[in-house]
């Protein structure tokens, strides 16, 4: 019996300042990056708590990494099916109830809008929507509920 590869990630973080004038006062700018990924990413927390909107947030990363996920693993499933996928587009959104305690993201809804050439019926396709959602790692590693609301359209083949 041959064992399962594991897989590791490594993600770098790096701030530098003073909090020595409380909480309003020290600047919530930091930076991220994923070797062997080159690029790094500007940070900060949201708005609400001080951030700079002009940069991504740690809410923000997790939303799109579940939307990639979903993207990716359609892909995969709708490929393995030989369904011809023309465009992929997600506008997810998170919600983030400060009254809940502890404060945590408590839905992720993600609304693809999958265009297709025709073949398929839709009902196939919303199938696979949900092989795909079952198969997404990020979804499979969150105690958050992630929810899929696709939008199914479809051109002539050719």
């Amino acid at each position: 019996m041959s064992e399962q590869p594991v897989h590791t990630y490594r993600a770098l973080c790096s701030w530098s300042g003073s909090t020595a004038g409380g909480y309003p006062a020290y600047d919530r700018a930091h930076r991220g990056s994923a070797p062997p990924a080159e690029p790094e990413l500007a940070l900060s927390s949201d708005p609400a708590f001080l951030g700079d909107p002009a940069r991504l947030n740690p809410e923000q990363l997790v939303v799109l990494a579940a939307a990639s996920c979903q993207l990716l693993s359609f892909l995969a499933v709708a490929a393995r099916a030989r369904l011809d996928v023309r465009d992929y587009r997600d506008d997810a959104t998170a919600l983030m109830p400060e009254a809940l305690r502890p404060v945590r993201i408590s839905e992720i809804v993600l609304r693809p809008r999958i265009t297709l050439a025709e073949g398929p019926t839709e009902e196939r396709v919303r199938h696979l929507v949900e092989v795909a959602h079952r198969e997404c790692f990020i979804a499979n590693s969150l105690a958050t509920p992630v929810r899929v609301d696709p939008l199914i359209a479809f051109v002539e083949a050719g």
